[in-house]
């Protein structure tokens, strides 16, 4: 079965930073784009960050700059650093692994909590 587990999660105080992995499991992980994704309580789910198998990236605007998005295909890992955090940044972060509309995975979040 697939899998995608995120960790790193956390409460951090303004300006702080973290560092979030998913490791994927159950897909052919090169065939896939990976991605962030998050909701805070009230809103829609957003993207965050993508990154497709040749390296390409693509951010939300107001994560730009501060967040970078990366993949390790020889662990099946997705990491999102997150830099110069803002109050506005908290929210349920979740891992996805897309390939189509068939198939597209989702983790189960992981919660950061940005706050002083």
């Amino acid at each position: 079965q697939v899998q995608l587990v995120e960790s790193g999660g956390g409460l951090v105080q303004p300006g702080g930073s973290l560092r979030l992995s998913c490791a994927a499991s159950g897909i052919r992980f090169s065939a896939y784009t990976m991605g962030w994704y998050r909701q805070a309580p009230g809103k829609q789910r957003e993207m965050v960050a993508t990154i497709t198998n040749d390296g390409s990236t693509n951010y939300v605007d107001s994560v730009k700059g501060r967040f970078t998005i990366s993949r390790d295909n020889a662990n099946n890992a997705v990491y999102l650093q997150m830099n110069s955090l803002k109050p506005e940044d908290t929210a349920v972060y979740y891992c996805n692994a897309y390939r189509s509309y068939v198939f597209n995975y989702w983790g189960k979040g992981t919660l950061v909590t940005v706050s002083s």
